[in-house]
């Protein structure tokens, strides 16, 4: 650990959580890209179960310290109620002219939705806006008061910490959130409890498994250490899925290039290029326009054999895994 880390983050060394005995492999170190808060990390892979993780971490009591105020998601991710109709219309454009996979959800009649990690709540106001019932799980206090301020139940803390909900949830989603978790199994066993009988649990993760991880190593634009705690692949991902009570039935890699456009661009920055050269690379995944189109035939390929570094991945609770849904893009 860097000797520039402040004194008063904890930090914690934390066994696989499938159980493996100790036996890690160190894959390379990193450190905050998104604000430039100090601190290096090794990122380890399991020997026995391959599931990748950052360890060391920051413990649950200091990891706020890598969520300021301004943390891109909580920041992008306010709305306002009263010209959320017009937002959802121009969203709806939008995703139908990049469809990416990034939030696609079972086909479902409206009922129950929890969302883990809904920041302030635009996902929520949109799924309610089309007759669910929702309800939120929010880290930050800024971001959970906003969600608050238009109307949305929102319970402040992490889903490990939050209480017993109303539920039985029809469906649960989490939007890049599962890689944030300190203990996923803990959670996602929690989700199960909460989920109805034949519930869905819809999920989108950056995939390890990507040429992109091991390409890019430390400078990987999804790495996001060390907020992201875990880094899945899809076998380690199902592997947890299944230990904690849930069985994946699909999983969609999403048409998009941003991984590989912003891991470029800290690439970049690494080997000292001019700011004008690296910065449109990392601006590109917050920015997507005309470039995303003409890109979007290659972002396609891609997505055909795994290697676009994002993933979405449905999962039903495993005592009513047998009911199958149809299949849906």
């Amino acid at each position: 650990m860097s000797n520039n880390l402040i004194s008063d983050v904890v930090l914690e060394d934390v066994a696989c959580p499938n159980g493996c005995s100790k036996h890690d492999e160190q894959l390379f170190t990193a450190h905050d890209r998104l604000h430039n808060l100090p601190g290096e990390y090794c990122v380890v892979r399991c020997r026995v179960c391959g599931l990748i993780r950052t360890n060391p971490r920051p413990a649950p009591e200091s990891i706020g310290f890598y969520y300021p105020d301004d943390y891109g998601p909580y920041l992008g991710s306010q709305i306002t109620m009263e010209n959320e109709g017009f937002k959802r219309v121009l969203r709806n454009v939008y995703r139908a002219i990049f469809p990416n996979n990034s939030q696609v959800l079972p086909p479902l009649p409206p009922g129950r939705l929890l969302e883990v990690g809904c920041a302030s709540g635009a996902f929520m106001g949109e799924m309610a806006a089309n007759g669910w019932v929702v309800e939120g799980i929010e880290f930050s206090d800024s971001a959970a008061a906003s969600a608050r301020a238009n109307g949305l139940s929102v319970h402040t803390g992490s889903v490990e910490s939050a209480p017993d909900y109303r539920g039985p949830f029809d469906l649960v989603i989490g939007w890049m959130v599962m890689e944030h978790l300190h203990d996923p199994v803990g959670a996602l066993s929690k989700l199960a409890r909460w989920t109805k009988p034949g519930g869905w649990l819809a999920i989108a993760v950056p995939n390890a498994g990507s040429t992109e991880f091991l390409l890019f190593k430390g400078a990987g634009y999804a790495l996001h250490i060390p907020n992201h705690l875990y880094h899945f692949t899809p076998e380690t991902l199902a592997m947890l899925l299944e230990k904690s009570g849930w069985k994946v039935e699909r999983v969609f890699h999403q048409r998009t290039l941003a991984n590989w456009m912003g891991g470029l661009g800290y690439k970049l920055d690494d080997w000292s290029a001019p700011g004008w050269l690296s910065r449109p690379f990392k601006n590109y995944p917050g920015a997507p326009g005309l470039l995303t189109l003409l890109l979007f035939p290659l972002a396609w390929l891609f997505s055909l054999f795994g290697q676009t570094g994002r993933m979405t991945v449905w999962a039903q609770r495993k005592d009513d895994a047998c009911d199958r849904i149809g299949k849906a893009e």
